[in-house]
């Protein structure tokens, strides 16, 4: 592999780790500041909010500056941020905080994607990218588990402390391996946002949103499934979370090697309907603690295999525009990750129960398996009208 996008990937997991890691010490958090738990909870509303929304709008800001040194100065905001979270007296200031490292990792995220795709060959692209995305993965199914070690161990501080000291080995690593990456063409900003109306490119943001969707209906919730449907100990619970994450480690990879073999349209359609069945299955296989560990770590592979496949496509379907759409995809994820569970809890006081949440998100992937396939067909039928046409 390229030490190049090993580099970019491990700054993706640096950076990952400050979304989810507060998930798991809400609680000290809350204490420490002397707000209620609920309120600490938007530590996580407002990072994800600020986002989705920065990423594209930092990408078309700073279109015109040299990648290698946008990236460099971005980590170095980013360390700014985590250090400000280190020190952070109040509750107020630590908001301020989160909303500093949210901007600058949105926009880390989204320039690790696209030098990525820039610095490797096309026929290895989509593998590279799966890289970025076993990165971005292993950071938010890992954050919550070592957020909560470390914290233990240290105090919740020391977290973000810990955060810091990656971000300068980050900072150490790109300064000497990354060469410099020109800007490329640039687009006016409005130009940028007609790209939306590219009605492909746009199906293919939704089916991302819709898939993330799906997942988190399920996952967001899933410590009280496996407490109604399993009878797990919490000891047990914290094992099967462990598991459900090396198995998202690897679907980055597992996605991005598939799309290299199969190309990433037909990927893209294989993973979101094996997705879909894999979480109408999930509920039938809990009779059986082996069998429930198969289908769960499927599900959770399957969960980050889509990302590189589908960044590859859009790339392929708007070249001159794949910056930017990558950076919206990136963004869709993260309304994604809301959208799921925020359905989640819905249907949960609805009903009271958990065993329905793998029918809902998996009747969520199917909407998304359609945006995919609607998209793909917007390709097909263009081209066929050209050959009438001719």
């Amino acid at each position: 592999m390229d030490v190049r996008v090993l580099l970019l990937a491990i700054s993706a997991i640096t950076v990952g780790l400050v979304e989810l890691v507060v998930g798991g010490i809400l609680p000290v958090i809350a204490g420490d500041l002397n707000v209620s738990i609920a309120s600490a909870g938007q530590l996580i509303t407002v990072f994800a909010l600020v986002y989705a929304v920065a990423g594209p709008v930092l990408l078309s800001l700073t279109a015109k500056i040299e990648r290698k040194k946008l990236y460099l100065i971005t980590l170095g905001i980013f360390l700014i941020g985590n250090i400000l979270t280190y020190f952070s007296p109040t509750f107020s200031l630590m908001m301020l905080a989160r909303v500093v490292t949210a901007a600058s990792a949105a926009l880390v995220i989204v320039l690790a994607l696209t030098i990525t795709a820039r610095i490797v060959a096309p026929k290895v692209r989509a593998k590279a990218l799966g890289y970025i995305y076993m990165g971005i993965s292993s950071s938010l199914v890992l954050g919550v588990p070592i957020g909560i070690v470390v914290t233990n161990a240290f105090g919740w501080r020391s977290v973000f402390l810990g955060i810091s000291v990656l971000t300068v080995g980050s900072i150490v690593l790109i300064a000497k391996f990354l060469e410099k990456i020109p800007a490329g063409q640039v687009q006016p900003l409005s130009a940028q946002i007609k790209a939306l109306a590219n009605k492909k490119i746009f199906f293919a943001h939704l089916a991302t949103m819709f898939m993330l969707a799906g997942h988190y209906t399920v996952y967001a919730y899933f410590t009280p499934f496996l407490e109604t449907t399993m009878q797990l100990s919490p000891y047990w619970i914290s094992v099967f979370y462990f598991l459900f994450g090396i198995a998202a480690v690897g679907g980055g990879a597992f996605g991005g090697g598939l799309a290299s073999r199969l190309g990433s349209k037909k990927s893209i359609l294989i993973i979101l309907g094996a997705f879909a069945i894999s979480l109408f299955a999930l509920p039938y296989s809990t009779f059986s603690t082996p069998l429930f560990i198969v289908f769960m770590m499927i599900w959770g592979g399957l969960s980050w295999a889509l990302a590189p496949a589908q960044q590859d496509y859009i790339i392929q379907s708007d070249p001159v525009s794949s910056d930017i759409h990558q950076s919206f995809n990136n963004s869709a994820l993260q309304v994604g990750i809301a959208l799921g569970s925020g359905v989640g809890g819905l249907a949960f006081s609805q009903t009271g129960s958990v065993t329905m949440m793998p029918a809902i998100g998996g009747s969520i992937v199917i909407i998304a398996f359609i945006c995919a396939f609607i998209s793909l067909r917007i390709g097909v039928q263009k081209r066929s009208q050209q050959v009438v046409s001719q």
